[in-house]
């Protein structure tokens, strides 16, 4: 138990005094078990995403593996300039990310219409005789239907407050490196 605690001490003490890994590792971190949580719904409880739903994931794809790239970066001395453009990318897409969500939120308290392909009408459905069979096999998810609310939120609405979470984040990160003079281009290393 001891060393557990040596251990989770040493890591704590380090990630403070390096802001880009503390950073990058929490937008990782968060970032999967996000995007983790929502396999879960989707394959676990059978709530399927529509299409602004999975539009929402794009912002974690991106935010994820370059976050996992920023915390190598840190680790043997990027430079300033890179680590903070890359915190800047990840903000800039959370912060996109935040207002998707926010629209997709109106969507379904009916505050404005969505998008056609996933809150209209159904205009092609094809002939007479195969209308039937098209009906029982297509399983549409509509944008403006909530599957799911917890505390009166519903998921984008959850993904709205952590991509803004994760936006601040970064932000957090690139100010840090911004103003402390990190990596390779500073002058005390």
């Amino acid at each position: 138990m001891r060393k557990v605690e040596m251990a989770l001490a040493t890591t704590v003490e380090k990630w403070s005094n390096e802001p880009a890994l503390a950073a990058a590792f929490a937008i990782a971190g968060i970032g999967a078990a996000t995007l983790i949580g929502a396999w879960i719904f989707e394959y676990g409880f059978d709530i399927k995403p529509c299409p602004l739903c999975l539009e929402q994931r794009i912002a974690y794809y991106f935010a994820i593996p370059l976050a996992g790239l920023l915390a190598l970066g840190a680790s043997v001395g990027a430079s300033r300039k890179v680590l903070v453009l890359g915190f800047l990318a990840i903000a800039a897409g959370m912060l996109w990310n935040a207002g998707l969500g926010a629209y997709h939120s109106g969507v379904e308290w009916g505050w404005w219409r969505g998008p056609q392909d996933c809150s209209g009408p159904i205009n092609e459905l094809g002939g007479a005789g195969g209308l039937l069979k098209q009906l029982q096999s297509i399983r549409i998810v509509r944008c403006d239907e909530v599957q799911w609310r917890f505390l009166g939120l519903s998921l984008a609405g959850y993904n709205v407050l952590i991509s803004l979470a994760l936006a601040a984040i970064a932000l957090w990160g690139a100010l840090k490196i911004h103003r402390r003079g990190y990596g390779s281009s500073s002058v005390s290393q």
